[in-house]
């Protein structure tokens, strides 16, 4: 049941995100909207420069340590939280100051954003390999829901992209005390030396795989930042169509797969450090089968869902826009989300984080070398997002000698069946909503797609009894 809950707090993360960039794109004028987007986006980009590693080096490094190894692990990266936060600040600041394309008032809200993100996220995955996956799921849909209030009424408020930021700053400090009282995190005394042999450790691992977290956020930043000065204030509303569908689809994907892990991966982790070969791969079978098809499913609801929603929500002035670009940018964060986290789990686990900035600077390249001379030659961001698809596939080809190395292997008749399931509530964008009742009717037919196959992949049993014939 607890493992069913995360996942409820899963799903309404994603919906969360999802309500929240239609209430802004209504609520702001187009011209703030693209401000918020851009500021959003960048914080963070910034949040997981400097915070990411330490994220990356609690999960491999706590989910595994013993109890008195664990106390002095979660001080250290406490401390090098704090050293983190203090150098974006000063740094940042100044950056924001001196030379910013967005004001001045925006940069460094979206600056604190940043860390305030970063210190919560932090929080929350020790939360989590604190064996304490209820309490860190009910964090996370709490804060949820203090983002959309926080933003929504800052924007509904004050009708600018610096009044929304702010709302999202109070929720995420308010998330973090919270998060404190619930399970607060004792610290204790650490000589220098313990500390910074842990803070090597951390090092060594962390930054190498946060450089390559960072690179692969530059990617979609990189392709708005192509589409946004090449169309410019010129075309107001198809940059804010543009930017509402590339907001919109990348949070539903990044929070499924980041959730996935938070349940399954320390899981990995341990099976890893302290079982059998037999036992690792089948625990890293089971998240492949976990993310494989649940992102498939996902893939198909969007598509599927999108149009309904866009008439429901979407603007009149940036629908068309927004319709044009939305499916060519859900299946490039499908394809960015399995390059990212799906090829890195065998490299994550046998940290061999080099390989991980040399595939993510590839795909960053390659992005661009398309993306660039496609939207100077055709001004259409779709074939923009087309570009980056199939780049980014061909990394994925030539990106995965590790994981086929690594023997482990989802259930193909169950990857199979979730692919029909999201063809076939892909097809949902070809037949309007005639009616409310119409649209309900799709919704229950998805559903029950989606029920059959979390029923036949059992994905919230352990790896070892869910691996039956599909």
């Amino acid at each position: 049941m607890t493992r069913l809950f995360a996942l409820v707090g899963v799903v309404y993360q994603s919906a969360a995100a999802i309500i929240l960039i239609f209430l802004l794109g209504r609520i702001l004028s187009p011209l703030a909207y693209a401000n918020f987007s851009l500021t959003l986006a960048s914080s963070q980009l910034l949040s997981v420069l400097m915070f990411e590693w330490l994220q990356l080096a609690g999960v491999r490094f706590l989910a595994a340590a013993m109890h008195d190894d664990a106390a002095r692990l979660r001080t250290s990266l406490f401390g090098a939280a704090l050293a983190s936060a203090l150098a974006l600040l000063v740094i940042g600041g100044l950056a924001v100051s001196i030379a910013s394309p967005i004001a001045t008032s925006v940069g460094l809200v979206g600056l604190a954003l940043a860390v305030a993100q970063g210190a919560t996220d932090l929080h929350f995955m020790v939360v989590r390999v604190s064996h304490r996956l209820g309490a860190a799921a009910f964090l996370l849909i709490l804060r949820a829901t203090l983002m959309v209030g926080g933003a929504a009424a800052g924007a509904w408020l004050h009708g600018t992209a610096h009044a929304a930021l702010l709302g999202m700053l109070g929720a995420q400090i308010a998330s973090l005390i919270a998060g404190q009282l619930l399970h607060p995190h004792k610290l204790q005394k650490v000589t220098r030396p313990a500390l910074l042999e842990d803070w090597s450790g951390f090092a060594r691992y962390g930054m190498l795989a946060a450089g390559a977290s960072v690179l692969h956020l530059s990617v979609p930043v990189s392709i708005r930042f192509v589409v946004v000065s090449a169309l410019g204030a010129s075309a107001p509303a198809v940059t804010a169509g543009f930017s509402m569908a590339i907001d919109l689809l990348q949070r539903p994907f990044a929070v499924l797969v980041a959730a996935i892990h938070t349940v399954n991966y320390p899981e990995v982790v341990h099976q890893y450090e302290r079982g059998s070969a037999d036992d690792s791969r089948a625990a890293v079978a089971h998240l492949l089968d976990f993310i494989i098809c649940a992102t498939l499913v996902m893939l198909g609801g969007l598509i599927g869902f999108l149009p309904d929603a866009g008439q429901l929500f979407v603007p009149a002035p940036i629908l068309a826009s927004f319709l044009q670009t939305s499916a060519a940018a859900a299946g490039f964060y499908f394809m960015h989300c399995h390059l990212q986290s799906t090829l890195a789990i065998a490299p994550h686990l046998t940290k061999s984080a080099t390989r991980l900035v040399v595939v993510a600077l590839c795909q960053l390249l390659l992005v661009l070398a398309v993306a660039v001379p496609t939207q100077a030659i055709t001004g259409a961001p779709t074939y923009v997002l087309v570009g980056a698809i199939v780049a980014t596939a061909i990394i994925i080809v030539l990106a995965a000698g590790p994981m086929v190395r690594f023997g482990a292997t989802p259930r193909w008749g169950l990857v199979a069946a979730s692919v029909a399931g999201s063809a076939f509530i892909g097809a949902f964008s070809a037949v309007p909503s005639a009616s409310p009742i119409a649209l309900v009717a799709k919704i229950v037919v998805a559903t029950a797609i989606v029920a059959l196959l979390a029923w036949k992949g059992r994905f919230l049993e352990a790896a070892g009894a869910s691996r039956s014939d599909v």
